[in-house]
């Protein structure tokens, strides 16, 4: 058995008690560093999750997490886009420090400091298997296992070390096989990294076969904001793409099938959607009408993405219940950034605003975190390399720019821990046309900062009276101080962090490709 007693550091000691005589050293020394699981999907927002009160799906695996450890409710990303989170997640760092700004053109510099290594380098044996997204190989993995770009729901190329290769099935299965089959064959007496990075939900939400019937032809609850006409904010708001109404096309919306779908795959897919794409046909809805068909159409597939999701930690928690070695891993459930579901109108993600913001984040470690509890401090994806590090005994690095959240897994806050977060996304002009922001965010407020020179404006909103994020105050004389507070931590904020007076030149990037929106539904 094992009890894990907080040092005056705020690092934790093991303490081993009641080892059977003849235990082998090997065996006790994998006892004293936790494995680590680490389950990462792609865009799943948690209003999709149960045990962050979603009525829109149960999710009993995920939950079972929150169930027997603790719920983080203010989870937030530095940059709401997949590469550069993930790049954050490797290196507990900003993207202008890890070099990683934005989907388009940059590329992971892996030979920069990461958790992954520093685990290596103290022993763990380490794997990353599913969505890698960073362009570069992985570095810091005995055995790595990835999707190439955003890849593929069916029957996915993948490189396994190096080698291409492709695989017959849905991609979150896969994922998920190839993740047990590393446990099952992996050195028993040493600790373990093991990333398991799932493509799902991301677009183009493809629901394995199994669960295209999950929802029933299910009405979906809207959004209050669904039709969000952006009254009451700027510029940015009114000229992104990322609208349910204007910018989905055929391919999100089922009405052409994807290409990789064997002949026996594409016989179930038709079965369910030409019935269904024929009624809309001859329906023929306009305006709200055709908005309210995509929505439900959309979380149709979104939804039964996440069902698999699900099934999949379900599979991985087993696993090690049944092997035991659940009593000694530190399981992980996150996402890259949250996702708009319909709020504002809106799928994807990309905005300082609190859909995309925030990320879900459930952590169990039996013995440490008490089962069924919530936190409401400010945590971040830039906070998991140094708990991962600190966890295992080993030492953070300076350069990283989080935090570990031991403490708050032990069930105390330090008095200084973070009370504002900074924010900064780089990706314009590109998909979705949504502009470059920098702002501060606090339990209250948030502070943004549309800096490119055909915006140049200012937002702030005050979440207590206005948690939908409908009416910038910004300039009002009642909000003066608040304005002047905030613009004062976001200047100590950029210069604490070294963000750069100006964008680095490898942000820049060209104008989109037209093939991403085109055939839009309208």
């Amino acid at each position: 058995m094992i009890h894990w007693l907080p040092r005056p550091s705020g690092k934790l000691a093991p303490i081993l008690l009641g080892f059977t005589l003849g235990l082998g050293a090997a065996r006790a020394a994998e006892m004293r560093r936790p494995n680590i699981l680490f389950i990462f999907s792609d865009d799943h927002a948690w209003q999709a999750i149960s045990a962050y009160g979603s009525k829109l799906i149960q999710t009993p695996n995920i939950d079972r997490l929150a169930r027997e450890g603790l719920r983080f409710d203010r989870c937030l990303v530095p940059n709401s886009l997949c590469g550069p989170s993930r790049a954050t997640v490797l290196t507990g760092t900003y993207n202008h420090i890890n070099g990683f700004f934005n989907n388009y053109n940059s590329r992971f510099d892996g030979s920069q400091t990461t958790f992954p290594k520093l685990l290596q380098e103290a022993g763990y044996q380490t794997a990353m298997i599913g969505k890698w997204h960073l362009v570069s190989d992985p570095t810091g993995f005995d055995y790595w296992d990835i999707l190439p770009g955003q890849g593929q729901y069916y029957n996915p190329p993948m490189i396994r070390n190096g080698e291409r290769l492709k695989r017959q099935g849905y991609v979150t299965e896969i994922i998920t096989d190839l993740a047990l089959d590393w446990l099952k064959q992996r050195d028993p007496s040493r600790p373990f990294l093991l990333m398991c990075q799932h493509k799902a939900p991301h677009r183009d939400w493809e629901p394995s076969l199994k669960y295209l019937t999950h929802d029933g032809d299910r009405q979906y609850p809207e959004p209050a904001t669904l039709f969000d006409d952006y009254s009451g904010r700027g510029k940015a708001e009114h000229e992104q793409d990322m609208m349910i109404a204007r910018t989905m096309n055929n391919r999100d919306l089922k009405l052409v099938p994807p290409g990789a779908l064997t002949p026996e795959q594409r016989k179930i897919w038709d079965a369910y959607y030409e019935p269904r794409n024929e009624a809309f046909r001859q329906a023929n809805p306009r305006g709200k009408a055709l908005v309210r068909w995509k929505y439900n159409r959309y979380l149709h597939d979104y939804l039964g993405c996440i069902r698999s999701i699900d099934e999949s930690v379900g599979r991985l928690l087993d696993y090690l219940h049944a092997t035991g070695l659940d009593r000694n891993t530190i399981v992980v459930y996150s996402s890259d950034q949250g996702f708009f579901l319909g709020e504002h109108g809106w799928f994807d993600k990309r905005w300082i605003f609190e859909e995309s913001l925030r990320t879900p984040l459930l952590v169990r470690w039996p013995g440490v975190v008490k089962p069924g509890g919530a936190n409401k401090d400010m945590v971040a994806n830039l906070d998991f390399a140094e708990t991962f590090l600190e966890a295992a005994g080993v030492p953070v690095p300076a350069r990283m720019q989080g935090r570990s959240l031991l403490p708050l897994l032990q069930g105390r806050t330090p008095a200084d821990w973070r009370k504002s977060f900074y924010y900064h996304y780089y990706e314009h002009p590109a998909e979705h046309n949504v502009a470059r922001q920098y702002g501060v965010v606090t339990d209250r407020y948030k502070l943004v900062h549309f800096y490119e020179p055909e915006f140049n404006y200012w937002e702030l909103f005050d979440l207590k009276k206005d948690p939908q994020e409908l009416k910038s105050v910004y300039g009002l004389p009642r909000y003066a101080k608040t304005q002047r507070d905030l613009e004062q931590e976001l200047a100590r904020l950029r210069a604490t962090l070294k963000v750069p007076v100006q964008d680095p030149p490898g942000t820049v990037i060209g104008r989109p490709a037209a093939g991403r929106t085109t055939n839009p539904v309208r």
